[in-house]
């Protein structure tokens, strides 16, 4: 029955999509020193809500599936957003790991949705 709750399911959309980029930030810094990797990251997670979640697989072409994070499209970043190392790598450390602090914050934000919304619904049921 709460699981319904559009609250609850924003919460976790949240919190799922926190962890989603955080690992395609982890597999970023963990090709630092790669010749020719490309960064990669996920579509915001407002964007990605208001397209109706995101979580099924999208096929772009048949037999095409992508590069998936967690259900989400993994997608090459523009060369404007980063610059390339003379190997061909875009990867910035200093920016994955401000992305990195950026995911945090947004799963501990999907945390306290979640706490507060749970302390609301206890409150108009009379529990403490």
């Amino acid at each position: 029955m709460f699981e319904k709750l559009q609250i609850f399911q924003m919460a976790h959309a949240m919190g799922q999509h926190a962890g989603a980029r955080q690992s395609v930030l982890a597999r970023n810094m963990a090709n630092a020193d790669t010749p020719g990797y490309q960064a990669r990251d996920i579509a915001p997670f407002a964007q990605t809500y208001q397209n109706g979640g995101g979580f099924a697989p999208r096929a772009t072409r048949p037999g095409h599936m992508g590069e998936r994070a967690g259900g989400y499209v993994v997608e090459v970043r523009d060369a404007a957003d980063s610059e390339t190392d003379p190997n061909g790598n875009s990867v910035s450390l200093e920016q994955e790991m401000l992305k990195a602090v950026d995911v945090k914050r947004q799963h501990d934000r999907s945390l306290a949705i979640y706490k507060s919304a749970l302390t609301v619904l206890r409150s108009a049921t009379g529990r403490r």
